[in-house]
C-alpha cells in the first residue's frame, strides 16, 4: 500500500453514478438492486390482514444486525524490499486478543510459536528467544485489501481499520450503502453493499475531467474479516515437549541452495516433523502421549567470522581481487574447515558451539520448568565433526583421561620428551633430541626432512609424526556440555574421512561416546562430502548401508523397479546357466530313446518359461520376508550395537544424473521428511511409543 491514512476520514454519500466502477465480476453485487433510505416493512399487529402481510414478507430485505468483526494477529516478515504478513496460529492469536483487552496491558509480553518468540502487546513486536534477530511488527488484523497484482490479502494498519469499521457499523445500522469514506492523504473508499467494498488510491496528475474514482487507478478488494479472506491459518503447536533437540549447522553461514541460514532451515526441519507426528503418530498425539520435539538452531560461524577474532579483516588483506565474488564465497564458506584445522581457532569453534548449546539449554529450562524429556543433537557437514569431536571427549564420574581417540587408550598426555619416547619404544632417541634442545612443544613444530637430518630412520619418524600430530588434538581443550545427549545425528558427515586422515585406520568395536548413547550417520547417496563410518568398525564385514524408508511406508517406485529387473535379470542368469548345465550332464550321458524333437523343444521351453516365472514370482514375494530373516549384526558399541550408516532413497530425477544434483544433495536434509521421521522413530521408540502406519 503506497500510503496509510493516520487520521480519521470524512463520511459522505457516494455519488450515485457507479456504474463504471471496476471491480471484480465473482464477487460484484449490483448497488441497484439494494433500496437507498428505504425503512424496512413494519407488521401491525392489531390489523386484520397482519397473517397475510406477514407471510407475504421478504425475510431477505430485513437488514442483518451489526456484529463486531473479530480480529486476528499477524505478524511481519521483510526480506529484500518485500513485506509479507502471517498469520499466528489461532491458539496464539486468541492469547494476544485476551492479553490485549486485559487491563494493564503496557508490560504484558505474550509467548507464541511455542515460546520461541514473545510478543510485547504494547508497542506490537515480536522478539526471538533463543537467536537474534530483528524485532519484527505485530498488528491485530480486522479488514484486508488486495489489488489486481497481489497474490494475497494484505492486513491494513489498525487505525486505518478501526475507521472502516465505523463507516461500516454505520452503513449497517441504517441500512444505507453507497457510503464514501475519504482520508486525508487521498485514498477513497466506497462501501457499495456489504458484499462489494472498494478502495481508490490517488494520482500524481489530475485533471479536471477526471472526476470518478474509477478513473484514477484501478481499485483495490476491501474485505472484512479473515472469514473473508483465503489464508492458510497454521495449527498451532502442542504445549507439552517430549524431547530438545539442537541442531548445529556446517561451513558457511548459508545451509541451503537458496541461501537460508539455520534458523531458516531448522524452522522448516520443525514444521516437516509437526506434520509427522501429526501423520504418523495420530493417536499417541490423541491419547497425550505424545507432544512434540523442540528443534533449536546452534550458530557458530557468526562468532568465528565477527569482529571479535578479526580473521575476515586479515584474510581480506591477502585475498586476491579478481573474481571477487567466487572469492569472497571461499573466504565465507570453505575456509571454515581449514580454521577446523587450525588449533587457534578450532578451540574457538568448539568453545562457540559448546557454550551456545549450554546457553540455549539452560534458557529453555528457564522457559520450561516442567520439561523432564531427554536431549539430543543434530551436526550438518562440519557441524557433525565438532559434535563427534566434543563427544568424543566429554568426561563422566569416572576418570577419563584427556585426549582419548575413539577405539584407543591414548597415552599422549605426558608431561616430557622422555616419557613421551618411552612410551614409543623410541628411547634410543632421547639425548639425541635432547641434544638439540628439542621439547615435545619444538618436536610437533618439526618436519619429517627436519628429523631425517637427525639421522632417525623412516620407521621411527613416522611414530613420532604420528605421535604429535595427536598431540595437536589433545592441545584442544574441549568443554563440557551441561547435559548428556541421548542421540547424535549426523547429517552428510565427513567423519569418516577427517578420522582417517588423522591417522585412525579403525575404531574400536568396543568403543562408546562417554555420555551419548546413540549415534546415527545419515546421509544422501550423492552426497559428496559425505562418508560411511560402519566399514572403519567392521573392515571385514562388506556391509551395505541401512535404507531409510520412505516417510509414506513404501520405497520409492523407481528403486522398487530397479530392484525388481535386478532380481529378475539374476533369476534368469541362474536359470540359463542351470539349463546349460543340466544340457551338459544330458550330453555327457549315455544316449536314451529320443521322444520327437519339436514336442520335445516345445514343452522343454513352456517348463522353462514356466519355471523362471515361478522363480521371479517367488523371489518378488520372499524378498522382503528373508531379508527380515536375515541375522542383525553387531556393529560396535558406538550405537548400542545397532546399524550406524542410514542412506537416504534418491528421488526419481536425481537418478538421471548424479553430479547435476551432487551440491544439492548435500544440502538436502533440512527438507527430508524421511530424515526428521527417523529421528522421531528413534526419540519416540526411546520412550516407548510406536511408530503407526499413516492412511495413505
Amino acid at each position: 500500500m503506497s500510503s496509510t491514512p493516520s487520521k480519521e476520514g470524512s463520511l459522505s454519500q457516494a455519488s450515485p453514478d457507479i456504474n463504471n466502477i471496476v471491480d471484480n465480476p465473482t464477487e460484484t453485487v449490483s448497488a441497484e438492486k439494494l433500496p437507498e433510505n428505504q425503512p424496512p416493512p413494519v407488521v401491525d399487529g392489531a390489523s386484520p390482514s397482519s397473517a397475510s402481510s406477514f407471510e407475504i414478507l421478504d425475510m431477505e430485505s430485513v437488514p442483518a444486525p451489526y456484529q463486531e468483526v473479530q480480529p486476528h494477529w499477524f505478524y511481519c516478515r521483510r526480506a529484500d524490499d518485500n513485506t509479507s504478513w502471517f498469520p499466528f496460529s489461532r491458539e496464539d492469536s486468541d492469547k494476544l486478543e485476551r492479553t490485549c483487552n486485559t487491563a494493564g496491558v503496557e508490560k504484558r509480553v505474550v509467548a507464541v510459536d511455542g515460546e520461541r518468540y514473545d510478543v510485547h502487546v504494547k508497542e506490537r513486536k515480536r522478539y526471538a528467544v533463543y537467536w537474534q534477530q530483528a524485532p519484527t511488527e505485530v498488528r491485530r488484523c480486522t479488514w484486508f485489501y488486495k489489488g489486481d497484482k497481489d497474490t494475497k490479502f494484505m492486513p491494513y494498519p489498525e487505525d486505518f481499520s478501526n475507521r472502516l469499521e465505523e463507516a461500516y457499523m454505520i452503513a449497517v445500522t441504517l441500512d444505507e450503502w453507497k457510503r464514501k469514506l475519504d482520508f486525508p492523504t487521498g485514498e477513497t473508499v466506497i462501501l457499495h453493499n456489504p458484499k462489494l467494498i472498494m478502495q481508490y488510491q490517488p494520482v500524481g496528475l489530475q485533471d479536471e475531467w477526471m472526476t470518478s474514482p474509477s478513473e484514477q487507478t484501478r481499485p483495490r478488494t476491501v474485505k472484512r474479516g479473515i472469514d473473508n479472506i483465503f489464508v492458510e491459518i497454521p495449527d498451532g503447536e502442542p504445549e507439552k515437549v517430549d524431547h530438545l533437540v539442537f541442531m548445529v549447522h556446517g561451513i558457511g553461514p548459508a545451509c541451503d541452495l537458496r541461501f537460508r541460514s539455520i534458523i531458516q532451515c531448522v524452522n522448516d526441519f520443525r514444521s516437516a516433523s509437526l506434520s509427522l507426528l501429526a501423520s504418523h503418530y495420530k493417536h499417541a498425539q490423541q491419547d497425550g502421549q505424545v507432544g512434540r520435539v523442540e528443534f533449536l538452531p546452534v550458530n557458530w560461524h557468526s562468532a568465528l567470522h565477527g569482529d571479535a577474532t578479526g580473521v575476515d579483516e586479515d584474510i581480506q588483506r591477502i585475498t586476491l581481487p579478481s573474481i571477487s565474488r567466487l572469492r569472497h564465497f571461499t573466504n565465507d564458506t570453505l575456509l571454515d574447515l581449514f580454521f577446523y584445522n587450525s588449533p587457534t581457532y578450532c578451540q574457538t569453534i568448539v568453545d562457540t558451539v559448546a557454550s551456545e548449546i549450554n546457553k540455549l539449554h539452560a534458557l529453555f529450562n528457564q522457559r520450561h520448568p516442567d520439561f523432564s524429556g531427554a536431549v539430543s543433537v543434530v551436526g550438518h557437514s562440519l557441524g557433525s565433526l565438532i559434535l563427534f569431536d566434543l563427544l568424543t571427549n566429554q568426561k563422566t564420574g569416572t576418570e577419563i583421561r584427556e585426549g582419548q581417540r575413539p577405539g584407543e587408550q591414548n597415552e599422549v598426555n605426558c608431561d616430557t620428551l622422555e616419557k613421551a619416547l618411552c612410551r614409543l619404544g623410541l628411547q634410543q632417541y632421547v639425548d639425541m633430541l635432547q641434544a638439540e634442545t628439542l621439547d615435545l612443544e619444538s618436536l610437533a613444530l618439526c618436519s619429517d626432512h627436519d628429523l631425517k637430518d637427525l639421522g632417525i630412520p623412516l620407521g621411527p619418524r613416522k611414530k613420532i609424526l604420528t605421535y604429535v600430530r595427536r598431540m595437536c588434538q589433545v592441545c584442544i581443550d574441549y568443554p563440557q556440555l551441561a547435559f548428556q545427549p541421548q542421540t547424535f545425528f549426523a547429517f552428510g558427515s565427513p567423519i569418516g574421512m577427517f578420522l582417517t586422515v588423522r591417522g585412525l585406520k579403525r575404531i574400536d568395536p568396543n568403543y562408546a561416546f562417554p555420555t551419548c548413547k546413540s549415534f546415527y550417520n545419515i546421509y544422501h547417496p550423492y552426497d559428496p562430502v559425505a562418508y560411511r563410518i560402519e566399514p572403519m568398525i567392521v573392515a571385514e564385514e562388506d556391509l551395505e548401508p541401512m535404507l531409510i524408508p520412505h516417510h509414506k511406508g513404501r520405497k520409492r517406485m523407481h528403486l522398487e523397479l530397479k530392484d525388481s529387473l535386478t532380481r529378475m535379470s539374476m533369476d534368469l542368469k541362474n536359470n540359463v546357466l542351470g539349463s546349460l548345465r543340466i544340457a551338459w550332464q544330458s550330453f555327457s550321458r549315455l544316449p536314451v530313446t529320443a521322444l520327437p524333437p519339436v514336442e520335445e523343444g516345445e514343452t522343454t521351453t513352456q517348463n522353462n518359461l514356466e519355471e523362471t516365472q515361478g522363480v521371479c514370482e517367488e523371489a518378488e514375494t520372499s524378498m522382503s520376508a528373508e531379508q527380515n530373516q536375515q541375522p542383525e549384526i553387531k556393529v560396535g558399541m558406538l550405537n548400542r550395537g545397532r546399524r550406524i550408516d542410514y542412506v537416504l532413497q534418491e528421488k526419481p530425477i536425481e537418478s538421471f544424473n548424479e553430479y547435476l544434483f551432487a551440491i544439492q544433495s548435500h544440502l538436502c536434509y533440512w527438507e527430508s521428511e524421511d530424515t526428521a521421521l527417523l529421528l522421531l522413530k528413534e526419540i519416540y521408540d526411546n520412550l516407548g511409543v510406536p511408530l503407526e502406519q499413516p492412511q495413505i
